[in-house]
């Protein structure tokens, strides 16, 4: 069994970790860090301590009404996505250990477009 990295714990909630293939589990957010715990295999899980943490990524859609996904940008691991029930207690939890200047939202569609546009004619 893995241990834990957390001392206390805020929220445990349903989740789903986009890693290659989709892991199904929970996460756990708690005081030293964010943790997702593969339900069928033990030895998938992902730790995150906060000191790690670089960015919190929200896709947010219809103006807020609507999270689908989130993602963890870490120092030197990389990005982590992920997915829940209720996104927003998830991000409203990771809010009192990530600073607020360290929570973005992503680009939507029409800005990752105009992007490229501005991109490929700027080459030019």
């Amino acid at each position: 069994m893995v241990q834990s990295l957390n001392t206390k714990v805020d929220l445990v909630i349903d989740a789903t970790a986009y890693t290659g293939l989709t892991d199904y589990g929970q996460i756990m957010v708690g005081d030293n860090g964010f943790e997702f715990y593969n339900s069928r295999d033990t030895r998938k899980y992902i730790q995150i301590p906060w000191e790690e943490v670089e960015y919190v990524i929200a896709s947010v859609i219809f103006k807020g009404k609507w999270i689908p996904r989130y993602a963890i940008e870490t120092k030197q691991n990389g990005t982590f996505t992920f997915a829940s029930k209720e996104p927003k207690k998830v991000l409203r939890a990771i809010k009192e250990y990530v600073p607020s200047d360290r929570m973005v939202q992503s680009l939507g569609f029409f800005d990752v477009v105009k992007r490229g546009v501005k991109a490929k004619f700027k080459k030019s």
